[in-house]
């Protein structure tokens, strides 16, 4: 595969950041700007981009890759509107051959690893709805099984759940809440529809991560510029330098494991593509974990204030990396599938 941007991925990554830099939030006093968020939230809208991978004929109208620009872009500036929850949904929609609801997302497992499956007319244990529009009733998608495959079936979501995450919303589906199947699917969802549509979740949760990373670095250099001790900028200090180079050189592994599987979610056969975001995640996830601390330990004592925008990333990422797995899943997966070891090597 070519990594480089087309002149048309191009300017959709400078439109996605240029919006979401303008409209993101700036400070932590800012995700209570209701106007703000709004204003964010219609232009992602008026933008089309929660229609990405919509499609009439079985075909999505946008690729896994400019998805992913689009998630790299919001995570950059932990922009708090529902992106990858819709998404998913209507992917998972067009999968099924049904128009996807407007507003919906997909209902996932309390370990936030995979879709939610409910055997039966209501559910046995509480699921957990993410990135949905915070105002107003939620529909989610559930898998019911059917003749060796699946169909979709459709629940409210009432509940309310808070998160880590500061900038993306989550509702639990209380136990014993009831099933409504969706009566206009085509087709039925077989493994394979399952794994694609995983591996376009584990290429957008990566690239989310690699565009937090970058956030935080960014507002990490700039800190480590203008703070001073001992009459100099902290960023002159080698051991800062140091903590910063390792950082960015994260980044970059991280953007160049993420790139290939939102390229595999349409090139590659659905295992194969599985397979490639499953890498991306463990690396991403761990990478991001060090990128966060770092910033954290740069900023010093104020990096563990409420008032220091450090913490939304670091809070952003804790739900993305666990969002279908964090490493220690991918990992333990990748080993069950290509060693054969169900339980790991020892």
């Amino acid at each position: 595969m070519d990594i480089r941007d087309t002149p048309e991925n191009a300017e959709l990554r400078r439109t996605a950041r240029r919006l979401a830099r303008e409209l993101g939030p700036r400070i932590v006093a800012d995700l209570d700007d209701g106007g703000r968020k709004a204003r964010l939230a219609e232009a992602v809208r008026s933008a089309g981009w929660r229609e990405l991978r919509d499609g009439t004929d079985g075909a999505p109208l946008a690729s896994g890759v400019e998805a992913a620009i689009i998630a790299d872009a919001l995570g950059e500036a932990v922009a708090d509107v529902p992106f990858v929850g819709p998404i998913l949904a209507a992917d998972l929609a067009r999968r099924a051959g049904v128009r996807a609801v407007d507003g919906a997302v997909v209902a996932f497992s309390p370990d936030l690893i995979r879709a939610a499956v409910v055997p039966g007319a209501t559910t046995d244990t509480p699921l957990l709805a993410v990135d949905h529009a915070a105002d107003g009733r939620v529909a989610a998608y559930v898998l019911v099984p059917d003749d060796g495959g699946y169909r979709l079936g459709l629940m409210e979501v009432d509940g309310e759940r808070d998160g880590a995450d500061l900038t993306r919303a989550i509702r639990a589906v209380p136990a014993g809440s009831r099933v409504t199947r969706v009566a206009s699917q085509s087709r039925r969802l077989g493994q394979d529809d399952l794994d694609a549509w995983t591996a376009l979740g584990l290429a957008l949760t990566s690239a989310d991560i690699v565009g937090l990373m970058r956030g935080v670095l960014d507002v990490t250099v700039a800190y480590a510029k203008d703070r001073k001790q001992y009459g100099v900028a902290i960023g002159t200090f080698q051991a800062v330098q140091h903590l910063l180079a390792e950082a960015h050189c994260l980044i970059e592994g991280a953007l160049g494991a993420a790139l290939y599987p939102a390229w595999a979610v349409d090139q590659l056969a659905p295992g194969e593509a599985r397979a490639a975001g499953r890498i991306a995640k463990a690396y991403c996830a761990r990478a991001a974990r060090t990128v966060c601390e770092t910033a954290v330990q740069v900023h010093g004592g104020i990096g563990n204030t409420w008032d220091c925008v450090v913490h939304v990333y670091l809070r952003r990422a804790l739900l993305s990396s666990r969002w279908f797995g964090d490493d220690g899943e991918q990992l333990r997966e990748l080993e069950r599938v290509r060693l054969g070891v169900a339980y790991g090597l020892s």
